[in-house]
Formats: C-alpha cells, structure tokens, sequence
C-alpha cells in the first residue's frame, strides 16, 4: 500500500519536522465521513445564518445547547481515551499534552478573534464547506480569508511571544 508523508501536528502544527504517514485507502473514508457530517450540520440547521443570528442576538438557546453538548461529548471522549488509553491507527499510544493557561490573555485575544470572524461570517469554520455545499458560493470569501489567515499566523508565529 502507498503511503503520503505529511507533517505531524506538534505544537499547534506549526515548526514540526516529524511526518506520519498517511493511507490512501483510507481517504474515501474520510470523504464519506466528511459528506455524513455536512449533510448532519446542514439538516440540523447549525450552518444557517439566520441560526447563528439569533444566537448572538440572544434570542434562542438552539445554538449554544449544540455547542454545549457538543463541548460535553468532547469532555467525556478525552476522558476516556485517557482512561483505556487508546491507540492510534499507527500503533502509538494517544497522548494528550496538558495546555499551560499562562495569563490567558492569548486564549482570550484568539476567542475574540474567531467570535469576530464568526459573527463577521455568519460562520463558524467548521461548517463553511457545507456552506459552499448548499450553494452559498459567497463563503469561497470566508474559505480563502481563513486560509490566509491561517498562512499569515504560521509566517508570523515565530515572532510572537509565546
């Protein structure tokens, strides 16, 4: 079987030599799992503007019960991947670094940020293929913006105090 090299994610992916491989076969896979979620998001109403809308504006709680238990589920998937000590498809054992809060001031600055672009977008990253998939080919905007954005913090991140 081929394999593709790409860099493992290290700290926050960035400045990391290491490579894992990766299997092609398992790339339709993906694929599917990427459609299912999609059309989950889009039958759930999570990627709808008027959703996100009424969220910031306070004006249903939809929205942050999906977010709640969406954070909860993550809690309680960590925890057990802690517990049995999982392995990843490669073998190795899933190890999850405890994050330093410091003073918080980045965590804070980068909330705001993503919660500016999000209220700006009317979109949440996750969601902007499935976007672009129902036929809102403005979010090829937010997609591009996000990419630049994401180049930028890598070109910069070696000169910012961390």
């Amino acid at each position: 079987m081929t394999t593709l090299l790409v860099p493992e994610a290290g700290e926050c992916g960035a400045g990391s030599s290491e490579q894992q491989a990766v299997r092609p076969a398992f790339l339709p896979l993906y694929l599917l799992l990427g459609i299912a979620f999609g059309f989950v998001l889009s039958r759930s109403e999570v990627i709808s503007w008027f959703r996100i809308q009424e969220m910031f504006r306070f004006q249903s709680f939809r929205m942050y019960g999906i977010i709640g238990s969406a954070i909860a589920m993550a809690a309680i998937s960590i925890e057990v991947i802690k517990r049995i000590q999982l392995n990843s498809v490669s073998g190795e054992r899933i190890s999850i670094p405890r994050k330093e809060l410091g003073s918080g001031i980045r965590y804070a600055a980068g909330g705001t940020i993503f919660g500016l672009g999000w209220a700006l977008t009317g979109a949440c990253p996750g969601p902007l293929f499935a976007l672009i998939g129902n036929g809102v080919s403005v979010m090829v905007v937010a997609v591009v913006s996000a990419l630049a954005g994401t180049w930028i913090y890598g070109w910069l991140r070696p000169r910012l105090p961390h």
